[in-house]
């Protein structure tokens, strides 16, 4: 009863105290405090019931209501809907022809994983090396502390004294960009640092591989892209754009046995007989290379109806194709971040509630204008949420280490 008032006083939050519709008195009744304290009522009733049950057998309580609420949603998913909708997202450009009308793109470490991918090969690298008499921990240490200390420096010229608070009107996409090409030098300096230190010499891609499949990703991840790909009545294909040091790490987090169900761009280690030389292949270093990437692929696509693009990402160094997607999606908002895209105008809404709003725009006029507000990004906690939005419904059967 408490997730119906949640669920309608989120509803109601969102719609105009005038809107007239046949859920209204549905809506109304739910959200009321007479409803609220039914439901702290029942709340008490099954405190009190379940306090000498066993652990076991809250296991049980708690499997079939798990399994009830996905009959709900089952249900309420099941009915028709002759309307064009914004969710599911996989379908709202389908094309008769079975092209590609939905290109998903996402960045790795952070938005996919729960550590950087870089700190993962930085501390391979140590084992690796712990035989040799060159104390590698330190020059590591060393690096990442120049990196850090670089990158604060530059943050802090290009916004002298900004409150994170403060909202800058209107998009200075061109002033971001400048501001984009400053960090870019320091990642790509901090590259070229790793690369003249050696501190990636030594490694065996047999054992990058196995670090990559075992390597914790983000609640729900893998299971969204494993759903992409055995989705059959949608056609959509996944990038990943990424600053990763190795993309056989990437490739092994989401692969099942050889075969990797999406695109990797990103930078290559050099081996020799499957052991690293220490040098890399750089391709993705930059915003702007990553915006290029974004940009080449869309235009290769020869589709009589242009796909809808989704950028998934939650680092600076997306924002370029955050803002170029038709929908940019920022799953855990930094600071850092929050504060670069205040300072030059770009504005954070809740996917939800933007979405309620693209369903507005759709029925009032038949077609969805997803670029209208270039400067709006969207946000989401979890990618629960995502999965929703693209498939139209929660994914309940991956585990929490999905």
């Amino acid at each position: 009863m408490r997730l119906y008032t949640f669920i309608s006083n989120e509803i109601l939050a969102l719609l105009h105290p005038d809107t007239d519709n046949i859920y209204k008195k549905w809506l109304n009744s739910l959200s009321s405090q007479k409803f609220e304290a039914s439901a702290s009522r029942i709340e008490d009733l099954l405190d009190k019931l379940s306090i000498c049950l066993t652990g076991e057998e809250l296991a049980v309580v708690e499997r079939l209501y798990h399994r009830a609420m996905k009959l709900e949603l089952d249900f309420i998913w099941s009915q028709s809907v002759t309307q064009r909708t914004v969710v599911p997202f996989s379908r709202l450009n389908r094309c008769a022809s079975g092209e590609n009308n939905l290109v998903i793109f996402c960045d790795f470490d952070l938005t996919c994983t729960t550590i950087d991918s870089s700190a993962l090969l930085a501390e391979l690298a140590i084992v690796t090396a712990a035989n040799e008499t060159a104390d590698i921990r330190t020059t590591w240490s060393s690096l990442f502390g120049q990196y850090v200390e670089e990158y604060q420096q530059c943050l802090d010229i290009i916004m002298p004294s900004s409150d994170i608070t403060e909202q800058v009107e209107g998009l200075n996409y061109d002033g971001l960009c400048k501001a984009l090409e400053q960090i870019s030098d320091i990642e790509k300096r901090a590259t070229s640092r790793v690369v003249q230190s050696n501190v990636l010499k030594g490694l065996n891609v047999a054992d990058i591989r196995r670090a990559g499949e075992r390597l914790v990703l983000q609640d729900g991840c893998k299971r969204f892209f494993e759903n992409v790909v055995e989705c059959k009545d949608s056609a959509m294909e996944i990038h990943v754009l990424s600053y990763c040091w190795c993309s056989d790490l990437i490739s092994s987090a989401f692969s099942s046995g050889d075969e990797t169900p999406f695109n990797v761009h990103s930078n290559e280690l050099v081996y020799e007989e499957s052991i690293s030389t220490g040098n890399m292949i750089t391709k993705m270093e930059s915003s702007m290379e990553k915006l290029q990437s974004f940009n080449n692929i869309t235009k290769s696509i020869n589709n009589e109806t242009k796909p809808l693009t989704v950028y998934i990402g939650g680092s600076v160094g997306d924002l370029l194709c955050l803002l170029e997607a038709d929908i940019g999606i920022v799953i855990g908002l930094s600071a850092t971040l929050l504060r670069l895209a205040n300072y030059f105008g770009i504005s954070f809404v809740p996917l939800f509630s933007g979405l309620v709003n693209k369903q507005k725009e759709l029925a009032d006029s038949g077609t969805l204008d997803c670029k209208k507000t270039s400067n709006i990004l969207y946000t989401v906690s979890n990618w629960d949420e995502i999965y929703a939005f693209v498939f139209g419904a929660v994914d309940s059967s991956h585990s929490s280490t999905s």
